[in-house]
């Protein structure tokens, strides 16, 4: 397995030209159909369907530039990623998790979501996270996440997660902005991964912390000192 150091170095070496090329060759059209920002069915029986809520990583910075454009705390734009977490009778959790996700609504929703007559929208569009600014695309590289969604093609690099845009025709200016896109997402969980692993400090006392590239965090993004 490489080191994220040796992984970081490849991703900064991705040919965004051959990225584009890829886009281009699968092709994309968001259709507004805001799959990607709903919760989603992950069980099924003859009486019930159980939601898992929208879980898209947003980095620290990101947290911050969405709170700081449209005046929300840190609560309101993220919430610690429910992995690793245990969440009790009452609701509570505890644990620890190594990444921050997108606020979710009580439906399982991302918190930004609008819809109107069938149509998406999202409330932070010009400060939305990479992941968001990528999907339904990611780069096939060890150390970086996949999007919701699995899989359902790949050309070089790049990968296509499931979503009804694809297949659709895509200007080559627009293929080139995903590409470059999608590098600079590739480099910051990769930063991201690295600054995790160096920052990381065991810590007791909290029922939950999140480990991020800036140290230990309570839910609500205050540092733990």
């Amino acid at each position: 397995m490489e080191s994220l150091e040796a992984e970081l170095a490849r991703a900064r070496e991705l040919d965004e030209t051959e990225l584009a090329d890829a886009i281009e060759s699968i092709g994309f059209e968001c259709t507004r159909c805001g799959a990607c920002c709903k919760g989603y069915e992950a069980e099924e029986s003859d009486c019930h369907t159980t939601t898992e809520p929208h879980t898209a990583t947003i980095f620290p910075d990101e947290v911050r530039a969405v709170a700081d454009a449209a005046s929300y705390d840190w609560r309101d734009v993220a919430r610690p990623m429910p992995y690793g977490l245990t969440t009790k009778d009452d609701g509570t959790q505890t644990g620890e998790t190594f990444e921050w996700a997108l606020q979710t609504t009580s439906c399982g929703d991302c918190t930004f979501y609008r819809e109107d007559e069938g149509v998406g929208r999202c409330a932070v569009h010009t400060d939305r996270p990479l992941i968001c600014q990528t999907y339904p695309f990611s780069v096939d590289l060890g150390g970086t996440t996949q999007p919701m969604g699995e899989p359902v093609d790949q050309h070089g690099a790049v990968r296509a997660h499931e979503c009804e845009g694809l297949g659709r025709d895509i200007s080559r200016t627009d293929a080139e902005s995903l590409a470059e896109a999608l590098k600079k997402r590739a480099i910051r969980e990769l930063t991201e991964a690295i600054g995790v692993r160096d920052t990381y400090r065991p810590i007791s006392g909290e029922s939950v912390v999140v480990y991020d590239s800036e140290g230990p965090k309570r839910q609500d993004g205050r540092t733990i000192e």
